[in-house]
């Protein structure tokens, strides 16, 4: 009997001594593209969800002029957005940054009015499926609760996490939550060629960062800064979508490329869950195009792309933060916008600038309640989609790439974008005919892309009636009555088995 019980502590305690020693959980990635490339996807629910919300929130919005990079342009004479420049108006305004530079907003940035749960519903109602606030701009505040920079949004400003508020938010209410990092350019973004302004001042390089020669690579201590205010948004907020701005697009960042990749999508793996990883290859090609997702600025694809891809572009014309005489885009362009992004297999970020006080300004509220209304109404045609065989047909093209969007012409009822969904195909005219005629051209009976004859045609849009033939013209449609909004029209075509 004793020789049984002593058998039996001694096993337990080999036991209790294997359950208390550290477990080593076995990484799926190496730092290599190979190991990324042979278990890693885009995850479906990225490609379902086609439209998101970006939101350029920060101290730059209490001055609430120019733009976001407000805090570039009190040191850079040169630097102006829409017409204004921030170097003069700031010493009108402000004085000269010797005795108020940008580190003195923080202060007056106070969120007091923000709610988390009513932007969130807001940008549900819109119709988005998934949110990216901004985590650190190139200014070097971080928008969440850091464990490696004093200027953070808990300590300074708003001193409550606003980060975490919108990540909850998201996941009670149904949407994914992404974060973004423009840290990689804060070494380059202030000027400090008067040694009088608070740029140059040791007290506050945490903030501005250090004298950088021009054109000197980051140093191993910048990279791992950068590495270690990348890791803790991680870490801490668990984003399923990380986005990054253009300064990790820099040689210079090289050995982190493949280590930081890595290192979210092994994080993705233990966290139980498909996560993305964006970026823009716009100066260097950091990130091979089949193991991201790859992003534009305010600028598109100009035909299907075999993978997976994100425009990101602001709902107004001038900046991406909020200022007080930005011009606003349409409802009716930013849909045509989403509808073209969707037939060439991609999504559609969509910026918004909230104010200083932590409200979305009203105008952007009233663009994002029309988007909300015709997907609404025509969700089928543009969520859970895929691209047909060619993306669409009519007069208007785009040009392709970043900043190209100031070069695209208005679309009308001639452009036709489609979608499909298993043995559906859907066709949107970007505009309303006159005469309620559509005349679909890639659907002729002689045409290359389907030899099925057109079954059925519905009318996705509205409850007009309508008649349809096809014809080696064509599929011609005719919707009868009223056009029923002022966007698109939506058509769903179903063929003969």
């Amino acid at each position: 009997m004793y020789k049984k019980a002593l058998v039996f502590c001694l096993a337990l305690s080999l036991n209790i001594g294997a359950q208390n020693k550290p477990q080593t959980i076995k990484k799926k990635y190496d730092d290599s593209w190979e190991s990324i490339r042979a278990g890693y996807k885009v995850p479906e629910w990225f490609k379902d969800a086609k439209f998101g919300i970006f939101l350029h929130w920060g101290p730059y919005a209490v001055p609430a002029y120019s733009s976001e990079k407000y805090p570039k342009g009190i040191y850079d004479q040169k630097w102006n957005k829409g017409g204004m420049n921030p170097y003069s108006y700031h010493r009108e305004h402000y004085g000269d940054p010797s005795k108020f530079g940008y580190k003195d907003f923080i202060p007056m940035f106070k969120a007091e009015k923000f709610d988390a749960e009513e932007w969130i519903a807001l940008f549900k109602k819109s119709g988005a499926r998934y949110v990216v606030p901004v985590g650190e701009h190139h200014d070097g505040y971080a928008m969440y609760n850091s464990k490696v920079t004093r200027w953070n949004v808990v300590e300074t400003g708003p001193k409550k996490d606003v980060m975490k508020m919108l990540a909850d938010a998201c996941r009670t209410q149904g949407l994914k939550f992404g974060m973004s990092s423009h840290f990689a350019y804060n070494r380059l973004y202030y000027s400090k060629i008067d040694p009088t302004w608070d740029t140059n001042d040791p007290r506050y390089f945490d903030l501005y960062g250090e004298p950088v020669e021009p054109g000197a690579a980051p140093t191993k201590q910048y990279l791992n800064l950068w590495w270690n205010r990348t890791t803790d948004i991680i870490d801490n907020y668990k984003p399923d979508l990380l986005w990054f701005d253009y300064g990790l697009d820099d040689a210079g960042f090289e050995p982190v490329h493949k280590k930081i990749l890595s290192y979210y999508y092994n994080k993705g793996e233990e966290w139980n869950k498909e996560v993305v990883f964006q970026d823009k290859n716009m100066k260097y090609p950091s990130f091979p195009e089949d193991l991201i997702v790859l992003d534009l600025e305010r600028g598109r694809m100009d035909n299907i792309n075999k993978y997976p891809w994100q425009t990101d572009t602001s709902i107004g014309k001038i900046s991406w933060g909020y200022i007080d005489n930005e011009e606003y885009k349409t409802a009716d362009y930013l849909l045509d916008e989403l509808i073209d992004i969707v037939s060439k297999n991609g999504c559609l970020l969509l910026n918004i600038g909230p104010k200083a006080d932590g409200t979305i300004p009203d105008p952007a509220k009233k663009i994002l309640a029309t988007m909300g209304e015709w997907l609404s109404v025509n969700d089928e045609v543009i969520f859970n989609t895929r691209p047909w065989k060619i993306y669409g047909e009519g007069p208007t093209k785009v040009d392709k790439g970043n900043h190209t969007e100031k070069n695209n012409k208005d679309a009308g009822f001639e452009d036709i974008r489609f979608t499909t969904n298993g043995d559906v195909l859907y066709a949107t005219a970007l505009g309303w005919s006159k005469d309620g005629v559509f005349n679909i051209k890639s659907l002729a009976t002689n045409n290359e892309y389907e030899k099925r004859k057109v079954e059925s045609v519905t009318f996705v849009s509205g409850k007009n009636k309508l008649d349809w033939n096809q014809s080696a013209s064509g599929l011609k449609i005719t919707v009868k009555g009223n056009k029923p909004c002022e966007e698109a029209f939506a058509f769903k075509i179903k063929f003969k088995k």
